[in-house]
Parts: C-alpha cells; sequence; structure tokens
C-alpha cells in the first residue's frame, strides 16, 4: 500500500480484502441487502455478493469495516459497535478497518452529524445477518431447529444439550450458507442489547491516540516522496502576474517551484492555485516559500472590507426578503399591535481552527492516484482530485487516517488534489503541508451573518407576531457563483421556529460572497440560534418574567410541528417529526439540574438558558457567567441536557456536547475572522483566538434524557444553543445586552 511504518490505522480496498479474506478461510457476510453489489461482475468467485462490512476469521477475530471518518466524532467506533452488539461477539476479538473511499460503501461524507442516524438499522442488519448465518451452521452441523439455538459473546449455544461452538469454528461452513432475507432476521430487544446504550464503550482508537501511535494525516509517508508548501493567493481569485523564484531556489534542500493555476468560479473544492516550493522536508519547504517575490494580478473580490460589509448585510436586513415560512397574518397582526419589540444581531466569519492543519500526501503514477489524507469525505478526494487531473473517479484512491479535528473543513480536500496534481509534474509522491498561517486565512470560512428579529407584544409579553430575516452570503456559492440566497440552509434553525406563535415569517435576505464559504460544526444554526434565543431571552426580560418560564410559553403544548419543507428535509422530517414534547423536556431537565432560580446572580453573575433543535436533537444548555472587573468573562459551570434518541454510547456523547461547550466559548468570546481589501486580517492563534484552558468552561455537565426515538446526531447539537446561553448570562450579569460577536467587541465593565 506504499505507506511507510506506522501503518496502525489500517486502510483496506475491496479487492484486497476479499483476496486475503478468502485466502484465510473467513466467513465473509454477503450483501445482498445493500442496493448494488460492491463488486464489479465477473471480480469474485464466490457463490454470493460479499460485502466489506464484516469478515470473521478462523481464529475467531471479527473484522468490521467502518466507511466514517474518526476526528473525536466516535463514529468509527459506533458504527462498528451496533455490529457487534446485534453479532452478539466479544467486543475484545474485534478489529476495526478503515474503508477507502468507494461510492458503494453509501455516503461517507462525516459531516451533518448523520453517521449513526444514517447507518444504524444497516449495521444492526449486518451483525443480525451474521448472527443468523452462524447460528444455522452451528444448527446443521449438530443437526438441531435453528431456532434450539441461541447466542453468547462469540459463541453459538445449544441450551438443552450444554452444546457451544465458537465463532471461528462456524465461520468456513457459514460462508457457505445462503443469506437470509432481512424479514427473516431477528433482531435483538433494546433489553438484550450488550454494548448499545451502554456506558463502557470507549473509543476503539483511545489508547493508541494517548499514546501517540495514532496515525493522523500529518504521519503518512510514501517511498521516495517529497514536500511541498504553498504560497496561495492573498486574495480569492486572483492569478500570477509574475515570479522571482531565485532566492527560494537558493535554500539547502529546495529542489524547485512549481504553479497551481488558480480556477475560475465556482471555485467546489479546487486548489486556490498559486506558487509551489518543493524541497527535501518541511522545513525547506516553508524557508524557500519565504523568500518568494510574488506579483499578483486585480481579483473582484479585492474591494472586499468586513466592515463596510457588515452595513450592507445589515442594511439588507432590515428589507423585505424571500419569505421561506409564512404563518397566519403577520402584517395584520404587527398593524395592530400596541408594542413592538426589534433588535438586529451579527455574527463575524468564522474559521475552523482545526489543531492539525490541512495536509495529505499523493502519488500520480501511469494515470491513476493514490492519496493519504485526513479527510472527512474520501468520496469527494476521488471527485476533485478526479477532476482536476481529467481521470475517473475509479482511478483515485483515498486511504483515510484519522484526523486531528475537522469541524467541516476536512469534508473539502483542495489539499489533497494540490498533492496530486504537483505529484504529476514532478513524478513522485508529493506531500503538501499547510502552515497554521495558510489554514486560518485560505480557509472555507463559516459565513458572516445578520439578523434582524421584531416582534408584536401581546398579554403576558408573548408575542402574537413574530418576524424574522436571515443574510448571509450562502454555502451554495461555493458551487454556485451566481448564488445569493441560503435556499438550502433554511432548515439550520431557520424555517421551523418551534414557537407557539400565531403569526410568524421567516425570510432569508440576498448577499454576495468574497471569501470561500463552507460548512462549520453546526453550520447555520449557529447564528440563527444566537438571533432567536436571545431575542426570545429580551422579550422574556422586557415582560419581567422568568427567562426558563418564559421559553416554555413560547415553546408552548406538546405538539407536533411541521414546516413546509422540501426534498430530502421533507423525508426526514417524516421520520424524525419536530416534537415539541421532546423540547420541552430538555428545557426543564437543563433548568432543574443548574437549580435555576435558586443561585444569586447579577453584580457580575448571572445565568442565561437557551434551547434548539439541530440535526434531530433536542438540547438546552445554561450557562454560568462571572464578569470581572476588567469586563472578561469567565464560565464557572455549564448544564446541558440533550435528547438524541436512540443512544449508542452515552460517553462519546458526554464527549462530544462537552466539546461543543469549550468549541462555542472559542466562538462566542473570542473567534472572528476579518478583510481588508480581500485579505484576510487573521493568521495565527494570537489574532484568531481560541478558548486557552483557563476560559474553556471549568465544569460541563451533561444529562442525556432516556428515549427510545431513532437515533440522532450528536457532534453538532451542543453548539447552537451554547452562544445565546452564554449571551444571556452576561445581560443577567452586567445589564449588557450581546447582539454582535463576539463577546469581547462589547464593553462590559
Amino acid at each position: 500500500m506504499n505507506f511507510i511504518d506506522r501503518k496502525i490505522v489500517e486502510n483496506v480496498s475491496r479487492r484486497g480484502f476479499l483476496q486475503g479474506a478468502l485466502a484465510s478461510g473467513v466467513f465473509i457476510l454477503s450483501a445482498r441487502f445493500v442496493s448494488q453489489p460492491l463488486w464489479a461482475e465477473g471480480e469474485a468467485a464466490t457463490a454470493f455478493d460479499p460485502s466489506l462490512w464484516m469478515a470473521i476469521a478462523s481464529d475467531g477475530t471479527v473484522t468490521i469495516v467502518a466507511h466514517r471518518s474518526e476526528m473525536g466524532c466516535g463514529s468509527r467506533t459506533a458504527l462498528p459497535l451496533v455490529v457487534a452488539d446485534e453479532l452478539d461477539a466479544d467486543w475484545a476479538k474485534v478489529k476495526i478497518d478503515q474503508a477507502i473511499g468507494d461510492p458503494k460503501y453509501g455516503d461517507q461524507d462525516t459531516d451533518g452529524s448523520h453517521s449513526v442516524r444514517s447507518y444504524f438499522e444497516l449495521m444492526r442488519q449486518v451483525g443480525a445477518t451474521g448472527r443468523a448465518m452462524l447460528i444455522s451452521a452451528a444448527a446443521t452441523q449438530w443437526n438441531v431447529p435453528p431456532n434450539d439455538c441461541s447466542t453468547e459473546p462469540h459463541f453459538v449455544v445449544h441450551k438443552a444439550s450444554g452444546r457451544k461452538l465458537g465463532y471461528g469454528e462456524l465461520a468456513p461452513a457459514a460462508a457457505k450458507l445462503p443469506v437470509p432475507k432481512k424479514e427473516e432476521l431477528r433482531f435483538k430487544s433494546r433489553g438484550e442489547w450488550r454494548y448499545i446504550g451502554k456506558e463502557s464503550n470507549a473509543l476503539f482508537d483511545l489508547p493508541d491516540i494517548v499514546t501517540g501511535k495514532a496515525v493522523f494525516g500529518m504521519d503518512a509517508e510514501m517511498p521516495g516522496m517529497v514536500f511541498a508548501s504553498i504560497e496561495h493567493p492573498p486574495v480569492l481569485g486572483q492569478k500570477i502576474k509574475s515570479y522571482d523564484d531565485k532566492a527560494a531556489l537558493k535554500v539547502a534542500g529546495v529542489r524547485k517551484t512549481l504553479t497551481i493555476d488558480t480556477v475560475e468560479p465556482p471555485h467546489m473544492f479546487k486548489p486556490l492555485g498559486g506558487v509551489a516550493v518543493i524541497a527535501d522536508n518541511t522545513w525547506a519547504a516553508f524557508s524557500g516559500r519565504r523568500q518568494l517575490k510574488i506579483e499578483w494580478d486585480s481579483s473582484p473580490h479585492s474591494v472586499y472590507n468586513s466592515g463596510e460589509f457588515r452595513k450592507t448585510l445589515e442594511a439588507t436586513s432590515r428589507q423585505p426578503g424571500k419569505v421561506v415560512r409564512n404563518v397566519g397574518d403577520v402584517d395584520a397582526a404587527f398593524a395592530k399591535a400596541g408594542k413592538i419589540i426589534e433588535a438586529g444581531y451579527y455574527t463575524p466569519h468564522l474559521a475552523h481552527g482545526a489543531m492539525e492543519p490541512n495536509v495529505a500526501v499523493a502519488e500520480y503514477r501511469d494515470g491513476k492516484v493514490l492519496a493519504w489524507a485526513p479527510t472527512q469525505n474520501p468520496q469527494a478526494v476521488q471527485e476533485t482530485v478526479a477532476g482536476v487531473l481529467g481521470l475517473k473517479k475509479e482511478d483515485v484512491t483515498c486511504h483515510v487516517t484519522l484526523l486531528g479535528g475537522g469541524f467541516g473543513r476536512k469534508s473539502k480536500p483542495d489539499q489533497v488534489a494540490e498533492a496530486a496534481l504537483l505529484s504529476k509534474q514532478v513524478g513522485k509522491p508529493v506531500k503538501v503541508v499547510w502552515t497554521r498561517e495558510d489554514d486560518t486565512k485560505c480557509d472555507f470560512f463559516h459565513s458572516v451573518a445578520a439578523m434582524y428579529m421584531k416582534a408584536a407584544i401581546g398579554a403576558n409579553g408573548k408575542p402574537t407576531a413574530w418576524l424574522q430575516r436571515t443574510t448571509y452570503p450562502p454555502i451554495g456559492s461555493t458551487f454556485d457563483a451566481s448564488a445569493k440566497y441560503a435556499d438550502d440552509e433554511m432548515g439550520l434553525g431557520w424555517n421551523n421556529l418551534p414557537f407557539d406563535i400565531p403569526n410568524h415569517r421567516a425570510e432569508n435576505g440576498p448577499a454576495d460572497y468574497h471569501v470561500r464559504i463552507g460548512w462549520l460544526r453546526s453550520v447555520a444554526n449557529i447564528y440563527h440560534a444566537f438571533a432567536i434565543h436571545s431575542f426570545a431571552d429580551e422579550l422574556a426580560r422586557n415582560a419581567n418574567r422568568d427567562p426558563v418560564e418564559y421559553l416554555l410559553d413560547l415553546v408552548g403544548p406538546a405538539r407536533v410541528v411541521q414546516p413546509d419543507l422540501k426534498g430530502d428535509e421533507a423525508e426526514e422530517a417524516k421520520a424524525y417529526p419536530l416534537d415539541t414534547a421532546r423540547l420541552r423536556r430538555v428545557i426543564e431537565v437543563a433548568a432543574e439540574k443548574s437549580q435555576w432560580g435558586k443561585l444569586p446572580t447579577g453584580k457580575g453573575r448571572g445565568m442565561g438558558i437557551a434551547a434548539h433543535r439541530s440535526f434531530l436533537t433536542y438540547v438546552a444548555t445554561v450557562v454560568e457567567v462571572e464578569v470581572d472587573n476588567k469586563g472578561q468573562v469567565h464560565i464557572p459551570n455549564v448544564w446541558t441536557a440533550v435528547d438524541a434518541g436512540t443512544v449508542v454510547s452515552p460517553d462519546n456523547i458526554r464527549n462530544q456536547f462537552q466539546g461543543a461547550a469549550v468549541f462555542g466559548t472559542s466562538l462566542a468570546l473570542f473567534s472572528e475572522i476579518t478583510a481588508t481589501k480581500g485579505v484576510i486580517d487573521q493568521g495565527n492563534f494570537d489574532t484568531y483566538q481560541l478558548a486557552r484552558m483557563n476560559r474553556a468552561p471549568r465544569q460541563i455537565d451533561v444529562h442525556i434524557v432516556e428515549s427510545d426515538a431513532p437515533p440522532a446526531g450528536v457532534g453538532e447539537p451542543g453548539v447552537p444553543p451554547f452562544t445565546p446561553a452564554l449571551c444571556n448570562a452576561v445581560f443577567a450579569a452586567t445589564g449588557k445586552r450581546v447582539r454582535e460577536l463576539p463577546v469581547s467587541k462589547t464593553k462590559l465593565m
């Protein structure tokens, strides 16, 4: 596989796995229930369509393939755990192999908090099918009915006679049996689950991670590889006018320089362009790059100044926009309202700030590309690399390492395409390494946004009408340069308001893009939740009502809310209706666990609450803050209640929501990306700040609400309610309302 040393994370090819499996006499689970075979006809001489989901060796080792990426989200453990549970396997005898990019695995994009919710049932089916075939093999050998047999971890048991056989012993015979249809399977009941929902499920990779053995993108190597560092255009769309590399070529270890063309929009996931320094090591590549002298052409985005752009966004948010949800008659309700409250909210661009900057190694040889990368989406690697090199997607092989953070940035594989392009030119494998400055200045940024909120106030301070407008450069501009409206993002906390308000209208205003826009952990939910739940708190305070009581009043009685959704969102809403009873429950739990109303507030100390549904998960968060005499915000406590439906790993859920609180602290208190004449002002963690240890929450309590609903997302839903809860707490502590992020821009003392 051309991977040197430290190959801890196994990556399997389809043909290679099959050949090795058959050679060792293992039982390979058939893929009859998969929509299409995993090999072309004639590629495998077996009696059934083999699958790479699972195999059992004669020594009893169960190999389960993880087709999603691991970046701390736990999906590489959770999905195999579901297989092992239904198989009734001994987890100590399970090995996990990482799948390469291949569309026959289904969607491999580890994004959108949908790994478990999209593949939970399929993984159960994989395990249950294997268990059924093992039972059939044992029953045949014992000449007893299969229904008289059962399983215990890694054994088939015939209780009447006291006989049992290990899975390894049964594997060869099981491989020869027909695969049962889905309707013939017996799935475990919830009470029979051995691993699903249990507390002891640590990440499979945890021992290697904490001992330094785990392989991340920076660890990947290929024989004879060279290193590359790329000077990208400082402004999106700039092209090289001229460059001087004489001084760069004098640096010891530098071999040559090469150019990468700037792509025409839409930029999608293609490389930005620029000048690459090819060298024997990263230090030489970085040093040589600093000696380059480059003159850039102008770009239409050179006019971009974030301060002026903010004014444009805010002005647009005050004008009528495209209606994305309309309930009742908002205009009539406002016309007869006795009191109207308005507010505007603003959030800046954000960078992903993953601890491991972009890196990839790729080799172009004989019209094919082999790559190793810390990617959230190896199929996007195939598509992007194939597109820029004019290859077929199946001629691009992408092996997936562990990711040193992702947050949505590493679903965009531009750095892998850079490595492949350069490899074709130099005739060797090339390892592209981005600096922290590259990662910050050349990101796919979380969009800047302006929101306008307006409410007509009725009895008891509750709105009789509610108008909300959101305006921001859409992610769609990544794929369509003419995109101005965020049509595909309105379901991210905007057109599905769960409040019990008779007249409600949600709108979306147009905005141009000037930087690359991309997904960041919880996406548009971040600014939408900030505006909606900050405004809800403003209304509560204006009505002199307790914020928790007021929030529950806004949510209203238990009911199912079905907003006007289209396409995939509409189909998903059928399986996961917006149930306000579940939202009410997490609010009540968060208030109870935080002892809401029992702790003193004011004089620099306060508590705030927000509740939000995203990625089909219901979350309520209470944040306690202390504001010192310098105006610095400290967070002694965070309480989060979460209803994520059926839970595979409670410990991992707590990890995700604790991490979301730290992530949210960075976004709320410090993080901001600005631009001057199209150039990003921030470069490293000195100017793009993240929460240091002394500013992170000191105690984070996560309370999981039990539910038998289908599994929902857990990687992202903890982020949206955190910021408004924190800002509401700041108001309780200081009387100062935060309407723009980061909080550090608001003078609190």
